[in-house]
């Protein structure tokens, strides 16, 4: 073998270890890891105690007997608790006529608070964030608030900036999506996602009962969480992405109403997104027993019900069993009634669901933040353990449905935001106090008018 073979062999193995090793490496950082997430808790004078939420509802000069008995209604029936929390314009009795300054100050409150903590937790500078999203649907100032924090937290001036709006409460997901492609081309990159909501501007103080049942909803809270795709610190992060749908149906609002609009078609609109997100992501995360099993039922359904000339309805459709690759499901909390759809269509138990409806309970609808305080409520509760798979379900405006698969690198047991309350969950009783103290509310129209201030 003379000299010039030897050194095209050397060459031409040379040439190949490298390709190999750029293929390992970029399969290697393709991985999208959590390193750590925080829960907002606003500070107590912010609670809505029933004496607050009867004061509020009173100070509105334009709501009839009706709508008053309407409210009372909704608020007993809502699944909310008497520790959720509001804005300081709200709870000072400035609903109606709030400022900029309400805005930032729940924003800023908001924010810092979250990330003061997420760097602490995660021991990462600021300055080392090379990717940063904020997610608020309802607030878009400028300069932005990526800009804000920007400053705030001095962050180096090549960090990539994104500011999502008007995505409502499905942004979560699209966020976490939104930093894993641009974790494509970044090797050992960190990001930031801020999610949250303004709540200050957008009390609805008419009589439309479709856009007062918000009031009785969305409450005050935020979330924030820093992924990674450096391999080097997946020994620290709680989960890895496994897989993320997005799926938008375009449902657009016929009358042009502003303000959240929460109609009865709800929960079937909710439905219908879900239904074609999951029918995605189903194949992504479920064994292929499961999937042959579920097209053995389905063609077994459709060809019973063509025999028997029989209508959708008459008979049982066939379901997939998420629960055959889905170990934990992190329903958005946005109303007792999209819960229990969901739980129902997937086939869920009482303890599937009880994450969110808890948080629905304890926090009210966070709306974009959701999804995170349903995933505290397990992790305090100990319930995330290593190689489990949860899939968190986001439902929001649009309408939307998005979805995603992550795995638990090991044990969780970190209280977060529900650590002081924790143990007094599942509650007893979930019977909202608005009833005792207010029923009267329901008597004649005379006795309504003795309490009218």
């Amino acid at each position: 073998m003379d000299l010039l073979t030897v050194i095209s062999t050397i060459l031409l193995f040379y040439s190949l270890l490298s390709i190999l090793w750029k293929a390992f490496d970029r399969w290697r950082n393709n991985n999208c890891y959590l390193l750590d997430y925080v829960c907002y808790r606003p500070s107590d004078d912010r609670k809505l105690s029933t004496r607050l939420c009867s004061e509020v509802v009173l100070r509105n000069k334009r709501l009839s007997l009706s709508d008053y008995r309407f409210l009372l209604k909704m608020v007993v029936n809502c699944g909310l608790s008497e520790d959720t929390y509001a804005p300081r314009n709200v709870i000072q009795g400035r609903e109606e006529c709030p400022t900029r300054d309400d805005c930032f100050d729940e924003i800023d409150d908001c924010t810092y608070t979250m990330l003061d903590e997420l760097f602490r937790r995660t021991r990462i500078s600021p300055a080392e964030v090379d990717v940063l999203v904020v997610t608020v649907s309802m607030f878009a100032p400028c300069p932005s608030l990526t800009a804000r924090i920007v400053n705030r937290y001095k962050m180096r001036d090549d960090v990539k900036t994104f500011n999502l709006s008007g995505m409502g409460c499905s942004a979560s997901p699209i966020a976490v999506n939104l930093i894993n492609n641009t974790f494509k081309s970044r090797k050992r990159a960190l990001g930031v996602v801020v999610a949250f909501e303004s709540t200050a501007p957008n009390w609805y103080s008419g009589t439309n009962r479709s856009m007062m049942l918000g009031n009785c909803l969305f409450r005050s809270g935020g979330s924030s969480f820093m992924l990674t795709n450096d391999p080097a610190l997946k020994h620290r992060a709680k989960m890895s992405l496994k897989c993320l749908v997005q799926t938008h149906v375009g449902a657009i609002d016929d009358d042009g109403c502003l303000g959240f609009c929460l109609s009865k078609s709800l929960p079937k609109a909710a439905m219908i997104a879900l239904s074609k997100n999951l029918q995605v992501m189903a194949p992504k995360v479920l064994p292929v027993g499961e999937l042959a099993l579920y097209a053995i039922r389905e063609l077994r359904h459709r060809f019973w019900r063509s025999k028997n000339n029989a209508k959708p309805a008459a008979a049982a459709a066939a379901k997939v069993n998420f629960k055959r690759g889905v170990d934990h499901f992190c329903i958005h909390s946005g109303g007792l009634a999209v819960i229990e759809a969901v739980g129902k269509a997937l086939g869920l138990t009482e303890y599937d669901i009880e994450p969110a409806r808890m948080t629905l309970h304890r926090w009210g609808n966070t709306s974009v933040a959701s999804l995170w305080y349903v995933l505290g409520y397990m992790e305090a509760k100990k319930r995330l353990r290593k190689k489990d798979r949860v899939l968190m379900l986001g439902i929001g405006a649009g309408f939307m449905g998005n979805s995603c698969v992550w795995e638990v690198l090991r044990d969780l047991e970190d209280g977060g935001a529900w650590e002081d309350c924790i143990h007094d969950y599942p509650p007893r009783t979930l019977v909202n106090p608005f009833m005792d103290k207010f029923g009267w509310i329901n008597g004649d129209d005379a006795c309504m008018e003795m309490y009218k201030p």
